[in-house]
């Protein structure tokens, strides 16, 4: 596939190590030890940063999604992003891109996700991403999101707060492990951990809610971020700069999906960021994001009217309490 070249000078850029195609259909039940047949899967592209590009587009803005692609599967997923219209740049590799699976069982309603390993990619290979983002010049924004396959060194995340400083762009980070940690260390614009992960980022074995406020501005006055968005499930998310904490709790829904919940409020939070919002307006966005893609079923990702109707829910439960 050709490379995208609508964004000759992008605002957002995102980059994913370990990207896929996410095959999600559903069976009458969920049996062991007999032939499931299967509805018509639906395949869309995935992984943390692909799916933030993809939603940023749902919402009317755009990105630019660097990430390796190889072998058949890397075809068939390279026309499916450009099927939606996404700008890329891709990273020839050796290796096939990986293919995942999302079933539902109907009968239960429950969502069974069945995540392959990422395929290797060479040194060569995650140099040649990196270089890619170093290449572009007058960027705002850099969303690097995903889990990080083998052969990328666990402090990528690092390397690539120190060319986001060089090029004073603002790099948001997305994943969990030591890949945080590297990346927490280096330093850099957003990080967003969920309650678990910034309590082991912190050294401690368990943070409670009420702790948050406290130990949550004392990481971004340590340097860590500027901005902490700390993911708390059902009861919303925590937004921490050096002077503000906001707080923002999802309206109640009915879920059908929680692929890409995640990846959609980043790409509201960073959408939101690259039009100045107040981080208040930011943080419900985001929040309106993610909840809109749960409503969705499979990896839908956040359709922009339905996080439209969940942010005057937002805004109007802030308003009555």
């Amino acid at each position: 596939m050709p490379e995208c070249l609508a964004l000759l000078m992008p605002a957002i850029v995102t980059i994913t190590f370990s990207p896929c195609i996410d095959k999600s259909t559903s069976v009458d039940a969920m049996i062991p030890e007999k032939k499931l047949r299967c509805a018509l899967p639906k395949l869309d592209p995935g992984g943390g940063g692909i799916n933030v590009a993809r939603a940023i587009n749902k919402l009317g803005g755009e990105a630019l999604a660097i990430f390796p692609s190889g072998g058949y599967t890397g075809k068939h997923f390279n026309a499916l992003l450009e099927k939606e219209h996404v700008a890329s740049r891709i990273i020839e590799t050796r290796s096939e891109t990986r293919e995942n699976i999302i079933v539902v069982d109907e009968s239960t309603k429950k969502q069974y996700r069945f995540g392959m390993p990422g395929t290797e990619l060479t040194a060569d290979e995650w140099q040649q991403c990196l270089d890619a983002v170093d290449k572009i010049e007058d960027l705002e924004f850099i969303v690097a999101s995903g889990s990080l396959p083998p052969g990328v060194p666990l402090d990528i995340y690092a390397k690539m707060a120190v060319i986001a400083k060089k090029k004073n762009a603002k790099l948001v980070i997305d994943t969990s492990g030591e890949a945080l940690r590297h990346a927490a260390e280096e330093g850099v614009y957003l990080l967003k951990p969920n309650l678990g992960e910034l309590a082991s980022l912190i050294g401690k074995d368990h943070l409670e809610e009420n702790e948050l406020e406290q130990l949550g501005r004392q990481f971004v006055l340590n340097g860590h971020c500027k901005v902490l968005v700390v993911s708390l499930g059902g009861a919303g998310a925590v937004l921490i700069t050096a002077s503000e904490i906001h707080h923002v709790v999802p309206p109640k829904v009915e879920p059908k999906s929680v692929v890409g919940a995640g990846d959609s409020m980043v790409a509201g939070m960073v959408l939101s960021l690259s039009r100045n919002l107040p981080m208040k307006e930011v943080l419900e966005v985001g929040v309106a994001c993610g909840t809109a893609a749960t409503i969705n079923p499979g990896t839908d990702l956040c359709r922009k009217e339905d996080v439209e109707m969940l942010l005057k829910r937002i805004r109007g439960s802030a308003a009555n309490s």
